[in-house]
């Protein structure tokens, strides 16, 4: 558990140490109170938003916290895997785009390289959020297998664009024949 104070200005510092909690995947409790899991995947992070609010002249405390029944630790682990089921949700989303993207220059056969580039780089960033995902999924939310199967369609969808893309490519004029 991290219990944060940071000046009221500059807004920035606030921003820092929030964005870098978010990043990590933290639970925010209330004002300033943030809590995750006591595992490895997350201390990194947690010593950076140490770091960022002690660079801001702020206040912090971690804490090393536990329900004090097995109704409050239920309750925590039911609201991280809550928070990391929205994750999940954002990035079954995500992966629905992704694909559509790909249908829609299916559909409109558009197959150049630069489009394949920007499309192996969209997977890409799934592939990377699919990690980071997997990594603070600690208590393992309900839609993580899920993403599994669509992120492996995703990349089964682009691979077929691409050898749509080097086919087409590849093919001889209409008059050289």
């Amino acid at each position: 558990m991290l219990v944060i104070k940071l000046p009221a200005e500059p807004s920035r510092h606030r921003v820092a140490v929030w964005r870098e909690l978010r990043r990590i995947g933290a639970l925010s409790l209330g004002q300033g109170v943030w809590a995750v899991p006591d595992v490895p995947v997350f201390a990194e992070g947690v010593a950076r938003a140490l770091e960022l609010a002690n660079a801001a002249a702020g206040q912090a405390v971690t804490l090393n916290a536990t329900g004090r029944s097995a109704q409050d630790a239920a309750r925590f682990k039911a609201l991280f895997t809550a928070a990391r089921s929205a994750d999940w949700t954002e990035f079954l989303s995500d992966c629905g785009k992704f694909e559509a993207e790909i249908a829609k220059e299916i559909r409109i056969a558009k197959f150049t390289l630069a489009e394949l580039e920007e499309e192996e780089q969209s997977l890409e960033r799934l592939r990377r959020w699919h990690r980071d995902l997997t990594a603070r999924d600690v208590f393992g939310a309900p839609e993580a297998p899920e993403a599994g199967r669509r992120l492996k369609e995703c990349a089964a969808a682009c691979e077929d664009y691409a050898e749509r893309v080097f086919a087409a490519l590849h093919q001889a004029p209409e008059g050289e024949q």
